[in-house]
């Protein structure tokens, strides 16, 4: 072999290598003197894409309920205890030590494992019911209690993690490790887009009336992990220029662009011909999808059209590019769109001072634009078939962090209960499912960890958690891990 042959084959990768010797050598006979699985880098038997959509032939497995997701995140951890899970019996308890029996030794984060003591801390907001279902809510959510028959509450979500960052990764992607394909981009793999125009998974992170914007948010979060790179969630940003690098240079035209995206493919392809490459069919796909970007990205974010009637819906903040309000209007536009995954982040709920100030202002930026967007795709027919979850990453204690007051207090971080709410297809609406213990620690009834969640979310979509799968180095891997059941009390 001469010097640029041994070049070429120091920079291919195992499956590269086998796939362009196949035909001289007989792929089979190598694989069986190497043995099993070590062709393994990609989707078992390197499964066809349905041409249509660009998922997986055989997906959905079954009718799917929904055929979008909206997922609000809530990024540092609402209270539970604030907001959803009604506790009046923790009024008689204010002040007293959170008793062993109830904690069970449990791990507790560095921010409190020094305290002396262990107060409980009574919210000092007060507790409706609202709606046909009765559900209780707190005077924080007037917006939210309004459309509480058309959301599934769940209050008994738990999670492994007791940190921002592995927990946060964990229901983002299923592990806590860095790594692995965030949940948009398992489902645009599954699943494939409606929309040839506009990225299958788009990303929105509000700033402007984000209570904390400086809580790190990690693109991992959104990335495609082992998947192939085309199933990353594309970022959109408040602004003129909405998605980075997307607008032509000064003095280049549409017809020029053109002309240079076709010279580009040609030189793609003779290097895809080349080294066989996956990542080099993405690219060209990639510049072909910004090429049509170009035109629907502005029509997206123009919202010049929108009756005031709609900007009185989501609130006052809708105006103001980048904030929640905002982007959960954008969020509406891309589900009308038929974008298959649509991921808001908002920062600011990681209250371990301050609680009572901070969730009142948290709370007062998100409320309405939340059940303003459940209530608008609802009268627009959308509701039917997309998805909303909201939810963060874990709960908050019952006992206060810091020195306790009538009046103020904070929460720590606790993963072992907290609330999150579904609303639209495939969830049975005005529920609450599961019960805690009286101090809102421990659940009692209807556990849901995450990967349940998870798997909960892909059933709604016609997805069998246990066969969305992708081989690499050796080993099937889905989004559910090796876990995962589904919450069958949530499911319409």
């Amino acid at each position: 072999m001469d010097k640029v042959g041994r070049e070429i084959l120091l920079e291919m990768t195992r499956r590269q290598f086998f796939g362009r010797t196949a035909k001289g050598i007989g792929v089979a006979a190598l694989a069986s003197l190497l043995g099993p699985g070590v062709m393994a880098e990609g989707p078992a038997a390197d499964p066809a894409l349905d041409k249509s959509s660009g998922g997986l032939v055989g997906m959905p497995n079954f009718a799917p309920k929904a055929k979008r997701v909206i997922f609000l995140h809530q990024s540092g951890a609402p209270s539970q205890i604030e907001l959803f899970d009604y506790k009046p019996k923790l009024k008689d308890l204010q002040g007293t030590e959170l008793p062993d029996s109830i904690r069970k030794g449990q791990r507790i984060t560095g921010m409190t494992s020094g305290q002396a003591s262990f107060p409980v801390a009574a919210p000092i907001f007060k507790f409706q019911q609202a709606g046909k279902s009765g559900a209780w809510i707190s005077e924080l959510l007037p917006h939210t209690a309004k459309i509480v028959d058309d959301i599934a509450i769940i209050k008994t979500v738990n999670t492994d993690a007791i940190n921002h960052d592995p927990a946060i990764t964990f229901i983002q992607t299923g592990f806590q490790q860095p790594g692995r394909p965030s949940m948009g981009a398992w489902v645009t793999y599954g699943l494939g887009s409606e929309n040839q125009n506009m990225p299958a998974f788009v990303v929105l992170i509000s700033q402007a009336n984000a209570l904390n914007p400086d809580q790190p948010l990690f693109s991992r979060l959104w990335g495609n992990g082992f998947l192939s790179s085309k199933y990353q969630g594309v970022r959109f940003r408040a602004g003129a220029e909405p998605v980075l690098y997307l607008d032509d240079p000064p003095g280049i035209s549409r017809e020029s662009r053109r002309r240079m995206l076709n010279s580009l493919a040609q030189l793609n392809k003779m290097w895809f011909d080349a080294y066989g490459d996956p990542e080099i069919e993405t690219r060209i796909t990639q510049y072909e999808m910004a090429y049509r970007m170009q035109t629907s990205v502005p029509d997206l974010m123009d919202l010049s059209k929108e009756p005031d009637s709609v900007f009185e819906m989501y609130g006052p903040d809708s105006r103001k590019p980048g904030t929640y309000a905002a982007n959960c209007l954008l969020a509406r536009r891309l589900a009308e769109r038929n974008v298959r995954f649509i991921q808001l982040y908002h920062r600011g709920w990681d209250q371990h001072n301050d609680l009572p100030r901070d969730i009142a202002l948290q709370a007062k930026g998100t409320d309405q634009p939340s059940a303003a967007l459940v209530q608008d795709l609802k009268q627009r027919g959308l509701l039917d078939d997309t998805l909303v979850v909201w939810g963060g990453e874990f709960g908050r204690t019952v006992y206060c962090q810091g020195k306790l007051s009538g009046t103020n207090y904070g929460r720590d971080h606790h993963p072992k209960c907290f609330a999150m709410w579904m609303a639209g297809g495939g969830i049975k609406p005005g529920i609450s499912i599961g019960q805690t213990d009286d101090y809102c620690y421990n659940v009692v009834e209807d556990s849901v960890p995450i990967h349940d969640l998870q798997a909960t979310i892909l059933n709604c979509l016609g997805v069998d958690h246990t066969k969305l799968t992708f081989k690499f180095q050796g080993r099937d891997f889905r989004l559910t891990d090796v876990a995962g059941k589904l919450v069958t009390k949530v499911l319409a």
